[in-house]
C-alpha cells in the first residue's frame, strides 16, 4: 500500500514515522523546504521530495503511483497548500485526510487578523518585542517600526534563508535568535528577561507549535501577547484521530 503525504511540519514527521512503521506502507512525503525534509524520517519505506511541488507534478505523483490517500500534515495558516491539496484529491477521487491542531485555550491576548495589523498595532506601542512567527513577514513589521526597528527581536528558523530575511528587513545580527523549536516556557521566559521584551508576538499554533508554552511564559512575565488569528476554521482530524481513521479505513 501506497500514502502520499504532505508535511514539513512535527505531525508531518509522526504521521510519517507511524505509517512507515506498520510495515507495510509505502511513504512518499513532500515537503516545500530543506528543513521541512529535515524533520522526516528517510528509510527504506520512505520517499522523500523536497521543494514546492507544481500542480502538474502532483498530478504526475498520483497518476505513476497507486496511493491508497493522501494526508495533508501541512501548517495551519498554509492555506494556499491545503487548497491545493483538496483540489488533488477531489481530481483524483482519492480521500484527503487533513490533520488539524486543536484550537488553544481561551486567553488574554491581544489578537490581530494578520502580520501587517499586528505591526501596526506594535508601531503605536513602546517597549522590545520578540517576534516568534518566522522570517517571512519581517519586511512589514521593519517597515511599520521604522526607526525603532531596534526594539524588535526575531526568533528564526536557524537556516541561511531566515538569516538573509532578517539581514534584509534591517534586524542587526545581535537581535536574532536562530534556534528550532518548539521551546520551553523556561526558555521563552528567559529570553522575555534578557532582552527586556514587553510584547511577545505569536501565530495560534497549537500544542506542537509551542502556543501554550509562549502563553505561560508572557502570562508569568507580565507581557503583552499578540496573536496572529489562524486564517480560517478547518475542519479535519487530531493526530491521533487521523491515525485511528487510517488504521481502521485501510486496516493499516
Amino acid at each position: 500500500m501506497e500514502v502520499l503525504v504532505f508535511g514539513g511540519t512535527s505531525e508531518g514527521r509522526r504521521i510519517v514515522e507511524w505509517l512507515a512503521g506498520r510495515g507495510a506502507v509505502n511513504v512518499v512525503a513532500c515537503t516545500a523546504t530543506a528543513y521541512g525534509a529535515s524533520l522526516l524520517m528517510g528509510g527504506d519505506r520512505v520517499t522523500l521530495l523536497e521543494g514546492p511541488l507544481s500542480p502538474e507534478r502532483k498530478r504526475g505523483l498520483v497518476d505513476t503511483h497507486d496511493f491508497a490517500c493522501i494526508v495533508d500534515a501541512t501548517h495551519p495558516y498554509a492555506l494556499h497548500i491545503s487548497d491545493s491539496i483538496a483540489e488533488l484529491g477531489s481530481s483524483s477521487g482519492l480521500d484527503v485526510v487533513r490533520i488539524v491542531r486543536e484550537d488553544p485555550p481561551e486567553c488574554d491576548w491581544t489578537g490581530m487578523p494578520d502580520a501587517s495589523a499586528a505591526a501596526r498595532h506594535l508601531a503605536r506601542t513602546t517597549g522590545n518585542i520578540l517576534l516568534t512567527t518566522g522570517s517571512k513577514d519581517l519586511m512589514a513589521y521593519a517597515e511599520a517600526l521604522g526607526q525603532d526597528v531596534q526594539r524588535l527581536y526575531v526568533r528564526v528558523l536557524p537556516i541561511s534563508s531566515s538569516l538573509a530575511l532578517a539581514a534584509e528587513a534591517g534586524i542587526v545580527p545581535s537581535h536574532v535568535i536562530a534556534m528550532q523549536g518548539p521551546f520551553s516556557q523556561e526558555l521563552n521566559v528567559a529570553l522575555i528577561h534578557e532582552f527586556g521584551i514587553e510584547h511577545l508576538v505569536t501565530k495560534q499554533s497549537g500544542s506542537a507549535g509551542g502556543f501554550e508554552e509562549k502563553v505561560r511564559a508572557a502570562r508569568e512575565c507580565g507581557v503583552e501577547l499578540v496573536v496572529i488569528d489562524r486564517p480560517r476554521k478547518e475542519s479535519g482530524y487530531t493526530l491521533e484521530a487521523a491515525e485511528a481513521l487510517l488504521e481502521e479505513r485501510y486496516g493499516l
